[in-house]
């Protein structure tokens, strides 16, 4: 697209600035074999220009995951640019019912909804004018550019980071048509893939944490306890924190009646709910005056946001110094905040939902739960079980370090770079010297492997028991 077809006043995409880093630093931190294979990896691929785009630079995990993927990826010799969309009110409200249903909620779209999805990404089509060997599109937002723009000579790639294995028919119908020529999908989990995706290249590739992003990175008791008091918190009480944004499928409300119940059996415990508010989520605002409403008559209950200060330092203080994390989602895309906890060795209360269960797998790292009560008589448990709890965590952060630091992540995306590049099909299982190891069920890269699965004279790869007994149960699925 020319300059001359934009309007009046328009300008290109927002470019995020997200600095330099250097995977050097990661020595010591993530396993050496996974960054010695990026290094490799990325020979073949210097030179090339990739692009993510999404909907906000700030709040959810989407965001977090690209300050720390993009300017390794430039460091790596990669040339990768962060682009943000813009939009109307109405599309942003739009949306989000988007994402609401893509994630099961039963609506429809109206037409006026349904008409500014379309005007927006048309606009933002004529607004991305750079070419680019590699396009990353990420979640439903921005997912409808393709259609608008063309690809060109370049490789697009939908980034689907939500729970869409049983979406609103009538929206997916609707998003399913924006989806039309691109070259890969990728899900966190297999079980997150949707009815007919019209994509041929599907890849299941979970997220990461960055363990030197200021959210993770050590901090000194010391300084984490100045910061909890400066926000208002006793820490001679006990306390748990829920991390997250302010959504109905992180169930805030459900966090409050478990607390409730918990503080019956543990004298003076704190409850704080942190919660991110995003440009791109106008719903949280209701959430938000929902949660107050049932809490101001509390002084125990914390309500903390990015609008009063709360920002990583303090999450990272929270995460640390908390003596359990609940993350009591109902549906979650994949809620990597239980990995932040375990990073910290701090063990974690959560729903059995998403990618919950594969971060926690093999009974490492907390307790899974369904409803309110289940909850509570965790949290009850843990604390009257110091020795259990400390376990749980530190088994928590072995398996963190191992599969869901951000140098695995980057592993998988060089790896269907690759592929997509030559026209081959994904990496198999049985390695040689370029090749990546994959865990055929979460779709992970796996270095130096301990758990192995044989079937038709084939090697496979898996992280965890969870994953090959899933593999050993249903073997077609995953082949």
């Amino acid at each position: 697209m020319g300059q001359g077809l934009l309007e009046r006043g328009e300008i290109m995409l927002q470019t995020v600035d997200v600095g330099r880093r250097s995977l050097d630093a990661y020595r010591g931190v993530a396993p050496d074999a996974i960054l010695n294979d990026l290094f490799r990896h990325a020979e073949s691929l210097r030179g090339s220009r990739v692009v993510h785009i999404n909907a906000t630079n700030y709040g959810g995990g989407v965001s977090e995951l690209l300050r720390s993927v993009v300017p390794l990826m430039n460091d790596l010799g990669i040339l990768t640019d962060w682009k943000v969309i813009s939009g109307d009110n109405t599309f942003f409200e739009t949306t989000k019912r988007i994402h609401n249903a893509l994630q099961g909620a039963r609506i429809s779209l109206t037409k006026q909804e349904s008409d500014a999805y379309v005007r927006n990404m048309e606009r933002n089509a004529r607004l991305f004018e750079e070419e680019y060997d590699y396009v990353f599109i990420h979640d439903p937002q921005p997912a409808g550019m393709l259609s608008f723009r063309g690809k060109g000579s370049a490789r697009w790639i939908w980034r689907c980071h939500i729970d869409t294995s049983d979406p609103a028919p009538d929206v997916w119908d609707f998003l399913r048509g924006f989806l039309q020529g691109y070259d890969a999908a990728v899900f966190t989990m297999q079980e997150f893939l949707p009815p007919h995706i019209p994509i041929d290249h599907v890849e299941i590739i979970p997220p990461a944490i960055d363990p030197l992003s200021p959210k993770n990175l050590h901090l000194p008791e010391s300084t984490a306890r100045q910061i909890l008091a400066w926000l208002g918190i006793d820490m001679d009480r006990p306390l748990i924190t829920q991390v997250s944004r302010f959504d109905p499928w992180k169930d805030p409300m459900g966090v409050i009646a478990s607390y409730r119940i918990a503080r019956k059996e543990i004298a003076n415990l704190q409850l704080v709910l942190a919660g991110s508010m995003a440009l791109d989520d106008p719903e949280a605002w209701d959430i938000y005056k929902e949660i107050m409403n049932e809490s101001q008559n509390d002084p125990l209950i914390h309500v903390l946001t990015n609008l009063t200060g709360v920002g990583n330092i303090e999450v990272n203080a929270l995460q640390r110094l908390s003596d359990i994390i609940v993350q009591k989602s109902i549906r979650e895309g994949f809620g990597l905040v239980i990995s932040e906890a375990l990073w910290k060795g701090t063990p974690v209360v959560a729903g059995r939902t998403g990618g919950i269960p594969l971060q926690a797998a093999d009974g490492v790292g907390g307790v899974l739960v369904e409803s309110v009560e289940e909850c509570a008589h965790a949290i009850i448990d843990l604390f009257r079980n110091p020795a259990e709890k400390e376990e749980l965590a530190r088994l928590g952060k072995e398996r963190v370090t191992e599969h869901f630091l951000t140098p695995r992540l980057l592993l998988n995306h060089l790896s269907l770079m690759h592929t997509l590049s030559e026209g081959l099909l994904p990496f198999p299982q049985s390695r040689t010297a370029e090749e990546v190891r994959r865990d055929p069920v979460c779709g992970m890269a796996i270095e130096e492997p301990s758990l192995t699965s044989r079937r038709d004279d084939n090697t496979y790869y898996f992280c965890s028991e969870r994953c090959r007994s899933r593999f050993d149960a249903d073997p077609k699925r995953y082949v």
